[in-house]
C-alpha cells in the first residue's frame, strides 16, 4: 500500500491534471461550432467493437478519435488503481434503451473480451443498487455477501471491492450544484497484498468518480458534436441535388457527390478554389453577386460534361452568423433538363397534334362541301362521288387513329395497361393482311412479305394488338420513306420466338436517336423530318404493346440516308397468366 505521505501529493497532482483537462474541454466545447475538421478514427480491436455494440453507448465511445480527454481518462483510471492499490478498475455505463449497466473502456486489469460481456440489469445486484440509490457500497467477500450474488463479478474473479455512483453535476455561476445525474457506476476490485478496502478508500473513490463522470460527460458532448457533423455531412452527400458550400475566401468547404458529378470534380476538391474546380462562368457570376451581398433569384445554367449538356436550376445565398458576419455561400443545383425537355415535347406535340387534326378536317370539310355544292346540279358522277367519299372515310380513319393514340397514351401514363384479349390465332394470314392493307394505301412504295423458313400455323397472343404493331411500323416505314422504295416485312422463327422486322429505304435515324425513338413525343428534328408530321406517339405505343402485352422486346437498326429496320421478338406460345399478371 502507498504510504500516507505520498497519497496527498499524488492526488493533488491528479486534481491539477483533471482541472487542466476540464478547462481544455470547456474551450473545445465553446469552439465546437467552428471545428475545421475531424480526426481520423483509429481502428479498435474486435473485442472493443463487440463491447460497443453491447453497451448501446455511442459507437465512438470505443472507436472515437484518440484525443486528449481519452488519454486523460485512461491515465486517471490507472492512477485510481495505483492510489487504491486495486487490481481491477471498471466503469459501467447505463444504457437507457436496454435498462442495463454495461462495462465500457477504459478499464484497468480487465481485457476487452471480458469487459464486453460485463453487464447487469440496473435493477439487480450491488451495481444496480448503487446506481439507483446514488450511495457508495463496500463489500469484503463476494462469496458471502448476498448483495453481489447477481453481479457478474465471477467473470473477473472479484473477491472484494468498492462501488460508487458516477454522477454528473451541473453548477450555477456561484458554483452551487443545481442538478445531479447518475450515468453509471465505478468499481474498484481486489485490494492488493491481501488487504481490504476501507471507508477512506470509499471517500477517495467517490471524489475521483466525480472527475471520471465529468470527463465522460465532456467526451460524450464532444463526440455528439462530431457525430452531428458526420450526420450532416452524410445528409449532404446523399442529396440528389448538388450542394456546394464556399468559404468567404472562395474555397470549397463542402461539395456533395451530386455536385461533383455535375461538374466532373475530383473527390479531393475540398479546400480548393471553386473557380479552379467548377470552371463555369455562369456559376462564378452568381457566387460573385452573393459575395457582394446581392440577392440572386433562381437561375438556370448550362453545364457541359463529356459533351453532354444539362440544365440546372441554381438557388444560392450568402450564409451569415447571428452577428451578421458572412460565413460563405451555399448553392443548390437541381437538374431540370428532363423537365425542360418535357416542356419542349409538349409544345412540339401541341403543334403536331394541331396539324394532324387540321389536315384531315380540312380534307373532310373540302370534299364534303364539294359534294354538297354539286348535289343539285349533278356536277359529279358516281366515280367522282365514290372517290370523294373514300377520301372523307380515309381522313375520318386518320382522325380516329390519332384519337386512339392519345387515349391509349393517356391510359398508359395513368398506369392503366391496354386491356389485352389473348387467343390462339392464325399467324400468316395476319401478316399478309397487314402488308396488303398498307400496299393499297401507297402507290409509291412496294410493300412485301419475306418469310424466312416455315412459320407455325398459329401462335398465342393478342391478334388485334399484333395487327396494331405491324400497322404502326408499316405506317412509319412508308411515312419516313418520302421518295418511295421497298418496304419489307421479314418474319422467321428463332427458337421459341417469332422475330419480325419492318425494313424501309427511307431517311434513316441518327445513332444518337436510336435509343430514344420509342420515347413519348420524341421525333428526330432535322430538315427532312420537319416536313413529315406526326404526334410522336406511335412507337411509344408499339413498345408498350410488344413489351407489356406480348412479353417481348423491340429495337431499331438504322443508317442515315439508307433506311431503317424495326425489329421485335415475341414468344410463339405466350404464357397468358404471366402476361396478364404483368398488365395488372
Amino acid at each position: 500500500m502507498i504510504e500516507g505521505r505520498d497519497e496527498p501529493q499524488d492526488f493533488e497532482a491528479l486534481r491539477k491534471q483533471l482541472e487542466e483537462t476540464k478547462r481544455q474541454l470547456e474551450e473545445e466545447r465553446q469552439k465546437r461550432k467552428d471545428l475545421e475538421g475531424q480526426s481520423t478514427p483509429q481502428p479498435a480491436s474486435e473485442a472493443d467493437s463487440r463491447g460497443a455494440a453491447r453497451s448501446g453507448v455511442d459507437s465512438s465511445m470505443e472507436v472515437a478519435p484518440i484525443n486528449e480527454a481519452d488519454v486523460t481518462l485512461r491515465r486517471l483510471v490507472q492512477r485510481i488503481a495505483m492510489i487504491l492499490q486495486a487490481e481491477k478498475i471498471a466503469i459501467m455505463f447505463y444504457d437507457r434503451e436496454k435498462g442495463e449497466l454495461i462495462g465500457i473502456p477504459p478499464a484497468y486489469g480487465i481485457d476487452n473480451e471480458h469487459l464486453g460481456i460485463f453487464r447487469i440489469r440496473a435493477t439487480h445486484g450491488i451495481s444496480g443498487q448503487v446506481f439507483r440509490e446514488g450511495e457508495p457500497a463496500i463489500f469484503h467477500d463476494t462469496s458471502a455477501d448476498s448483495r453481489t450474488k447477481e453481479d457478474p463479478f465471477g467473470l473477473l474473479h472479484v473477491q472484494n471491492g468498492i462501488t460508487v455512483p458516477l454522477v454528473i453535476e451541473k453548477r450555477d455561476e456561484e458554483n452551487r450544484v443545481i442538478d445531479r445525474t447518475t450515468i453509471g457506476v465505478l468499481h474498484a476490485f481486489n485490494k492488493r497484498h491481501g488487504e481490504d478496502f476501507n471507508e477512506e478508500d470509499v471517500r477517495l473513490l467517490e471524489r475521483m468518480a466525480r472527475n471520471v463522470g465529468s470527463i465522460i460527460a465532456n467526451l460524450q458532448m464532444y463526440r455528439e458534436v462530431l457525430e452531428e457533423r458526420e450526420e450532416l455531412a452524410q445528409t449532404f452527400e446523399s442529396l440528389t441535388a448538388g450542394l456546394i458550400l464556399v468559404s468567404p475566401d472562395g474555397r470549397l468547404s463542402q461539395m456533395n457527390a451530386s455536385a461533383r458529378a455535375i461538374f466532373d470534380a475530383p473527390a479531393d476538391s475540398i479546400g480548393k478554389n471553386y473557380r479552379d474546380v467548377l470552371k463555369n462562368e455562369e456559376v462564378e457570376k452568381i457566387f460573385l453577386a452573393n459575395q457582394r451581398g446581392e440577392e440572386t433569384p433562381k437561375t438556370e445554367i448550362h453545364v457541359s460534361v463529356h459533351s453532354y449538356d444539362r440544365i440546372y436550376e441554381v438557388q444560392s445565398a450568402q450564409v451569415k452568423n447571428e452577428e451578421g458576419r458572412g460565413l460563405g455561400i451555399v448553392a443548390i443545383f437541381n437538374d431540370v433538363t428532363d423537365m425542360k425537355n418535357i416542356d419542349k415535347m409538349k409544345s412540339s406535340f401541341v403543334a403536331m397534334a394541331s396539324h394532324e387534326l387540321r389536315t384531315p378536317l380540312t380534307a373532310i370539310k373540302g370534299f364534303s362541301s364539294t359534294l354538297l355544292e354539286g348535289l343539285d346540279e349533278d356536277m359529279y358522277g358516281k366515280e367522282d362521288q365514290r372517290e370523294f367519299l373514300g377520301i372523307v372515310v380515309q381522313e375520318c380513319d386518320r382522325l380516329r387513329r390519332l384519337i386512339d393514340d392519345l387515349l391509349n397514351t393517356s391510359r398508359i401514363e395513368a398506369g392503366e395497361s391496354l386491356k389485352p384479349n389473348y387467343s390462339r390465332f392464325d399467324l400468316l394470314p395476319l401478316l399478309e393482311k397487314s402488308v396488303m392493307v398498307q400496299q393499297q394505301a401507297s402507290n409509291r412504295h412496294k410493300v412485301s412479305l419475306d418469310v424466312q423458313g416455315p412459320l407455325p400455323a398459329t401462335i398465342v397472343g393478342d391478334q388485334d394488338k399484333l395487327d396494331q404493331i405491324l400497322t404502326n411500323l408499316l405506317n412509319n416505314a412508308i411515312k419516313y420513306s418520302p421518295n418511295g422504295g421497298d418496304v419489307i416485312v421479314h418474319a422467321k422463327v428463332e427458337g421459341d420466338y417469332l422475330l419480325v422486322g419492318v425494313e424501309d429505304q427511307g431517311l434513316g435515324i441518327p445513332k444518337d436517336h436510336l435509343s430514344r425513338v420509342f420515347e413519348k413525343f420524341h421525333r428526330v428534328n432535322n430538315e427532312d423530318n420537319r416536313k413529315i408530321y406526326g404526334t410522336g406517339l406511335g412507337l411509344f405505343l408499339v413498345k408498350h404493346l410488344v413489351e407489356k402485352v406480348h412479353m417481348g422486346e423491340i429495337w431499331a437498326e438504322s443508317e442515315v440516308g439508307k433506311g431503317s429496320t424495326f425489329l421485335f421478338r415475341i414468344p410463339l406460345e405466350l404464357d397468358i397468366e404471366k402476361a396478364k399478371a404483368s398488365n395488372d
